[in-house]
């Protein structure tokens, strides 16, 4: 089970996260919503031990090598084909070659496995990172919006995969600006506002708590009844 217990996080005089705190079960996924800055990306930087916290406690069930990131920067090798990729990541880590080829089977790349990666489109660059970040096979799985910008076939290719890795087992924490993605996903949510949480629950418990109107109430308006303020565009 992945927790967090009161995080506070500064940077400087600045205060990015306060008294953060949740928890997830073992083999969901979870969803951390909010708007750009919130502090998203910082509390996967100090689950995934990038960052220290400035007080509070965590724990992500699984040790550093059982652990698989995908950051909205995929940090690909352009230059390299998709095979070479995961190769090189392979190497570096001590990981089986076969693992290299089973992952690209995994995500509908593996007859794309010499194609270089400046030829892919955005979403198969998305799935050669999910690829790299499911590699070793991790027990848990941080995606940091791993659908940002893509079109809606291909999210939805995205979300059949997530959702596949959680019915083998994988935990996944995953931040995302999409209630409707959240709703699709997600066992439970958290809502970020300016580094507090000021919701979390069943995804669609929290709709119908906003708007008993609509299915999927917009993010920005769930934001605007809870905390008063306008979004940041």
């Amino acid at each position: 089970m992945i927790t967090m217990n009161n995080i506070v996080k500064n940077f400087g005089s600045q205060k990015v996260l306060s008294d953060v705190t949740f928890e997830v079960r073992d083999g969901s996924i979870f969803g951390l919503l909010g708007p750009s800055g919130a502090g998203k990306t910082t509390i996967i930087n100090i689950l995934t031990r990038q960052l220290d916290a400035d007080g509070g406690s965590f724990d992500t069930g699984a040790d550093i090598l059982e652990t698989g990131l995908m950051l909205y920067a995929d940090g690909l090798f352009v230059r390299l084909n998709c095979l070479e990729n995961l190769d090189v990541f392979a190497r570096v880590h001590g990981i089986p070659r076969a693992n290299s080829l089973e992952a690209l089977r995994s995500v509908g790349l593996e007859e794309s496995a010499k194609k270089p990666v400046l030829a892919l489109s955005k979403g198969m660059q998305h799935r050669l990172a999910l690829a790299r970040a499911i590699l070793h096979k991790p027990k848990v799985l941080f995606l940091d919006e791993p659908t940002s910008g893509l079109d809606p076939a291909t999210a939805r290719g995205i979300h059949k995969l997530i959702l596949g890795l959680r019915d083998a087992g994988t935990t996944v924490f995953m931040t995302t600006h999409n209630m409707e993605e959240a709703l699709s996903l997600c066992g439970r949510i958290a809502l970020l506002h300016k580094g507090v949480i000021v919701e979390q629950g069943v995804p669609a418990e929290i709709c119908e708590r906003y708007d008993s109107f609509k299915t999927v109430p917009d993010l920005e308006e769930v934001f605007i009844k809870l905390t008063g303020e306008v979004l940041d565009a």
